[in-house]
């Protein structure tokens, strides 16, 4: 969530000093906690919250919504994000070269393993996944193109952690990590442990530690460093067999090459 001293990436507001424009950061956070949180919102959850004085916070609501940034139900009470921000996300899937450039390739991915496939980029401290192919299979894994999830349990966030330097990674962590389930890493140096292994054999793996029943192969696409982007692949763990593993692994890194290779032209 958002709050007044720090916004939902942890960058310091107006209130802290700087060039930063008040109004624009209130603005920019009240819609990250809009998206963080879907569904629609009381005046009083939202701003205990943010912790804006309610009146300046309901009338920057009411100018948003007059914009189309955020809308709300029939009473006028409650707010959530509007169409206008899914419009802001479109146009960046759209207009991203990376994306543009790793369609063959996801296309390619999805049809040799004929699983789930994802592109997702590093945001902070979590993954947005920008892309996605669905598996093949009746029994699959649904990931919308957007969603944001915590890189500390993702293949694709540990692919991505694995190519920053350990002092990074404490830097960028907190000693307790978020459990999404029975099996999330939930200690930053357990974790900093397995990115030493991610580094040695160039993927990453998520063991039911973002959705149970499930587990995805990642590796970042080292067109700049430190990695930006990463590729997945998500099986049902009652589909995966060793020799599935194998060559799903296979298929990623011929991939990564792939990619690689169109990516360094940008």
């Amino acid at each position: 969530m958002c709050g007044r001293s720090k916004g939902s990436r942890g960058m310091p507001t107006a209130e802290t000093g700087g060039a930063q424009v008040k109004s624009a950061v209130r603005t920019v956070e009240l819609l990250e906690y809009f998206a963080g949180l879907p569904g629609m919102h009381s005046l009083a959850a939202v701003q205990e919250a943010v912790g804006y004085p309610k009146s300046s916070l309901y009338m920057l609501l009411r100018t948003l919504v007059e914009l189309g940034w955020v809308e709300t139900d029939a009473t006028g009470t409650r707010y959530g994000i509007g169409v206008r921000a899914l419009l802001v996300g479109t146009s960046y899937i759209d207009g991203d070269e990376v994306v543009a450039a790793a369609r063959p390739t996801l296309d390619r991915l999805s049809d040799d393993t004929t699983e789930t496939i994802h592109l997702a980029r590093l945001d902070g401290t979590n993954v947005v996944y920008l892309a996605t192919r669905q598996s093949q299979h009746y029994l699959r894994p649904f990931t919308r193109i957007g969603r944001r999830l915590p890189a500390h349990a993702t293949s694709l966030g540990k692919a991505l952690l694995a190519s920053l330097t350990d002092d990074q990674v404490r830097s960028l962590l907190p000693e307790t990590l978020p459990a999404l389930t029975e099996h999330t890493i939930t200690d930053r140096e357990r974790l900093i442990e397995e990115l030493h292994q991610v580094r040695e054999q160039g993927y990453a793996v998520d063991r039911e530690e973002n959705t149970l029943g499930l587990r995805c192969f990642g590796t970042a696409i080292p067109y700049r460093t430190p990695a930006r982007d990463a590729i997945s692949c998500s099986v049902p763990v009652a589909r995966l067999t060793p020799a599935h593993e194998q060559s799903i692994v296979d298929a990623l890194f011929d991939a990564r090459d792939r990619l690689t290779l169109a990516t360094r032209r940008l």
